[in-house]
C-alpha cells in the first residue's frame, strides 16, 4: 500500500465558480469526511494529487497548518473530455480501525492448454486495517481445466483481510475459446453436408 503526503489548505469558497478558479490555479477541490465530523472542504495540489490517486487504496497523510490527518480516497470525479480530475472525496481513517475497501483481483499462472480464463469480478470487497490496505488479492489459475470456477470464498486473502463479497460469487472461470468451438462446429456441419444421405449414392 502506498503512503503519500499531500499539503492541504482549508477553503471557504464553494460552488462551480470557486471550483473552476481552484482548478485554473493547478489545484484540485476536495472534501474530507468521516468519524462523525462535518465535511471539511480543502484544496489539494493538482499534480501531486493526480499522482497519488493512481495508487489503488493509497493511505494519504494530509498536512494542515495546525496538524495532520490520515485519509483514503473514496471517489474521484473526472472530466471525461479533458481527462482532468475535478473533485476528490477523502475518508478520514485512524490507526487501528477497520474499513471496507475494494481490492483488485490479480490472476497468476496459466490454465490448461486450449483454455482461457474470464475474470467475472475485477475486485473483491474486504475489511482491513485502515493503515495496512493490500493492493490486490492473488488468484492462481495454474493448470485449471475448462469448466473450473474460482469463487470469492476460494481465494486466499492477504493477511488481516476479511472477505465481505459474497463467497459464492464466481470470480474467475475457465473455458474454451468460443472461436475454436465455432470452427469445430462449422467443420462438422460441412462434413455432414458433404456426406451422402442414407440410401443415396455418389455419382462419381
Amino acid at each position: 500500500m502506498a503512503e503519500i503526503k499531500l499539503a492541504a489548505e482549508m477553503r471557504t469558497e464553494f460552488g462551480k465558480g470557486a471550483a473552476r478558479r481552484i482548478r485554473r490555479a493547478d489545484n484540485i477541490p476536495a472534501v474530507l469526511y468521516g468519524h462523525g465530523t462535518d465535511p471539511v472542504h480543502v484544496t489539494l495540489p493538482g499534480h501531486a494529487t493526480m499522482l497519488a490517486v493512481r495508487h489503488t487504496n493509497a493511505l494519504i497523510e494530509l498536512t494542515f497548518d495546525n496538524g495532520t490527518e490520515l485519509a483514503v480516497v473514496k471517489d474521484v470525479q473526472r472530466n471525461v473530455v479533458r481527462e482532468e480530475i475535478e473533485h476528490v472525496d477523502l475518508l478520514i481513517v485512524k490507526k487501528g480501525e477497520k474499513i471496507a475497501v475494494d481490492i483488485t483481483v490479480h490472476v497468476t499462472g496459466e490454465s490448461a492448454p486450449g483454455t482461457i480464463h474470464l475474470v467475472d469480478y475485477q475486485t473483491l470487497t474486504v475489511e482491513v486495517d485502515a493503515t495496512n490496505i493490500p493492493e490486490y488479492a492473488e488468484v492462481s489459475i495454474e493448470g485449471r481445466e475448462a469448466g473450473d470456477h474460482i469463487s470469492a470464498g476460494d481465494i486466499e486473502l492477504p493477511n488481516g483481510a476479511t472477505l465481505l463479497t459474497d463467497p459464492e460469487y464466481t470470480v474467475v472461470s475457465i473455458t474454451e475459446p468460443r472461436g475454436e468451438e465455432s470452427a469445430d462446429e462449422d467443420e462438422a456441419s460441412a462434413e455432414s453436408a458433404e456426406a451422402p444421405a442414407e440410401g443415396e449414392f455418389s455419382a462419381e
